[in-house]
């Protein structure tokens, strides 16, 4: 009792980046922190933080504690001109440069979050910020108030990060990953994004720790090394995912089911591979039809998540891409019942889940990553931008549970069919993809087991939970 009365005198802040694989992974976090009685409050643009809502699994929240959203409406100022739609012909880069409006509209956020954070810090006895560590902005609104404490949350692997740390101060990896390829950030990042991030770490003070989306059953010494970086001494690590649910809604039946699940039950055990390229790009038309010709050639069952990236409003462009998403899909349809194509939203957290699911043809986001390894299923990396070559080097060099579909390299060249269908045979029925989905299989266990009790990542969020409700 103690303890409980304890804890409700913290107050908890989350505040996201405005784009789907930050937003979901810090509304799951706020559930995972609801769920120690605590009021967690979720901060955002209106049509944002109904994004994260809609598109969420959040059936392990709390209903007793449910999150406060703080629905920001978008000041009309925010963008000079109606945000661009995104561009799959760029040639410098695949970064979702048609997000940096949101993005930089998302500093505005300054005042209210200010206001918020007064007024809890007159009501509580400490309120703890955690925001995205590409909004390192709010750490120094934190600093302004003597009961706020701050953290940032990091939405990518640590391997990412600490390959980040490294190549940014020119130092090589260490002898234990001197092996890897050599590999660069061109091309991951447009100007405009790192130029958000330089100015805000310009003026922006220490936060009091760090939380992590992964584990250290299959990150733990990328972890301990993070904790070493200049920039992190003297800072708590706390590595607390997976994030996504772990055991996603399977329903027997009904309206609320999506269709494919149900085509999904007809099909044998680990016969289909999902493809899916994430919410922030998009396919050139090329690239779409070579990527049709190779799923149809390649004999295997599918289900293909084909539609646009996410507008800043994905609300106000829902009606307006309809068509055109209906039409590049009818374009591409393949004439089999092997295969599903989907136009839109896709719960892919289910789909994956599914025993008939064996693969997943993927950009290799860390949300999909995780999402793909706790549910024990084997990945073939499609790297856009940004964590993406990174990730997939993680996955495929380091944990061994995928195999390189496009090579980084060759980011600019249209992939032909011949090798899609290659790659994709050899995942599902070749003697290496069988060594892989049992090798996913094992990451899947030891993933999920960090978050029972006992786990690693149970433990650190208990820890993290324990560190901030401390006397």
């Amino acid at each position: 009792m103690e303890q409980q009365q304890q804890q409700q005198e913290v107050s908890f802040v989350m505040l996201p980046l405005p784009a789907q694989g930050h937003l979901n992974q810090l509304l799951h976090l706020a559930g995972r922190v609801a769920a120690y009685n605590v009021p967690v409050h979720y901060v955002g643009y209106a049509t944002h933080n109904r994004q994260a809502r809609d598109r969420a699994d959040v059936r392990d929240y709390s209903t007793a504690n449910p999150i406060k959203f703080h629905d920001v409406p978008v000041p009309p100022t925010a963008f000079s001109a109606p945000p661009p739609p995104p561009n799959p012909n760029s040639t410098s880069t695949n970064f979702p440069s048609h997000l940096q409006p949101a993005f930089d509209a998302a500093l505005a956020l300054d005042s209210h979050l200010l206001s918020l954070l007064r007024s809890l810090s007159a009501a509580s006895r400490r309120v703890v910020l955690v925001h995205d560590s590409t909004m390192a902005f709010a750490a120094s609104v934190a600093s302004s108030l003597p009961n706020v404490e701050s953290f940032s949350f990091h939405s990518v692997s640590a391997f990412t990060v600490l390959f980040f740390h490294w190549q940014s101060r020119g130092r090589s990896p260490d002898r234990a990953l001197s092996a890897l390829p050599e590999l660069s950030f061109q091309g991951c990042f447009s100007d405009e994004f790192l130029d958000f991030i330089r100015r805000q770490h310009e003026k922006t003070v220490s936060d009091s720790g760090r939380l992590l989306n992964t584990c250290r059953a299959i990150e733990g010494p990328f972890v301990d090394r993070l904790a070493l970086e200049p920039s992190w001494q003297g800072q708590k690590v706390f590595a607390v995912g997976p994030l996504n649910p772990l055991n996603p809604r399977k329903g027997a039946g009904g309206a609320s089911r999506h269709k494919c699940l149900d085509w999904l039950d007809r099909q044998p055990e680990n016969s289909v591979i999902y493809v899916s390229f994430g919410t922030t790009s998009t396919l050139p038309k090329e690239q779409v039809l070579e990527l049709a010709y190779g799923l149809e050639s390649s004999n295997q069952r599918f289900v293909w998540v084909l539609r646009d990236a996410d507008r800043s409003d994905i609300y106000a462009a829902a009606e307006d891409d309809a068509d055109e998403k209906d039409v590049r899909a009818r374009e591409v349809m393949l004439n089999c019942e092997r295969g599903m194509v989907l136009g839109g939203w896709a719960p892919q957290l289910e789909i994956l889940a599914h025993p008939s699911t064996g693969g997943f043809l993927t950009h290799c986001g860390w949300n999909s990553c995780m999402e793909s390894m706790s549910m024990g299923v084997p990945m073939l990396a499609w790297p856009m931008h940004s964590d993406q070559p990174r990730n997939t080097m993680l996955v495929t060099e380091v944990l061994r549970v995928g195999a390189v579909a496009r090579e980084w390299a060759k980011r600019e060249e249209v992939l032909p069919a011949a090798k899609i269908r290659d790659s994709i045979v050899r995942l599902m029925v070749g003697k290496e993809g069988l060594a892989m989905r049992r090798r996913a299989q094992m990451v899947g266990e030891a993933i999920r087991g960090a978050t029972l009790e006992g786990g690693t990542s149970k433990e650190d969020l208990d820890s993290f939970m324990d560190y901030v409700t401390r006397s």
